[in-house]
């Protein structure tokens, strides 16, 4: 890695978004017959993941800002406790989209080392279509049911 190159997530995606747009059309859908994960296979799920985690900040900065304006006094004890829960509901929400979001940069980590698109499990590919519907899937389909089989065996212990 040369002195003047950018480590940081944001540097990475720009420099990645401006040598993409000369590769990769907007309507692009990556397909069975092509390589699987060639450059623009790469490209197409970098991008569906960074919107997605983008998303959710905005999600999160919106969530923030609203609590912090909605703070107040409710004399009403069944108000204000209707309140406490939606309030509840929002940060478990928010929890979740935290951990989701842990987990879209660490499909973008696996895109950036080459490791993105394979059964971590059996090292196979993982189909394109669960990839597209799940981008941030890890196991094969057939690995990810093993797996929750093996969970469920073992929590009905």
């Amino acid at each position: 890695m040369s002195d003047n190159s950018s480590t940081s997530d944001e540097g990475y995606i720009e420099g990645a978004e401006m040598k993409a747009e000369s590769f990769l059309p907007d309507d692009y859908q990556p397909a069975e017959d092509e390589p699987f994960m060639n450059d623009r296979q790469l490209e197409y799920f970098r991008r569906k993941l960074v919107t997605w985690k983008n998303e959710i900040l905005e999600d999160s900065r919106e969530t923030i800002e609203t609590l912090q304006g909605s703070t107040r006094n409710i004399p009403d004890l069944t108000d204000r406790a209707s309140e406490e829960t939606d309030r509840a509901l929002e940060l478990r929400t928010r929890d979740r989209q935290r951990k989701l979001v842990a987990k879209i940069e660490s499909a973008l980590r696996r895109i950036e080392n080459g490791e993105y698109g394979y059964c971590e499990v059996t090292g196979e590919p993982i189909s394109l279509k669960r990839l597209d519907a799940r981008p941030i899937a890890t196991m094969s389909l057939e690995a990810q049911e093993r797996h929750e089989r093996r969970e469920k065996v073992h929590r009905d212990d």
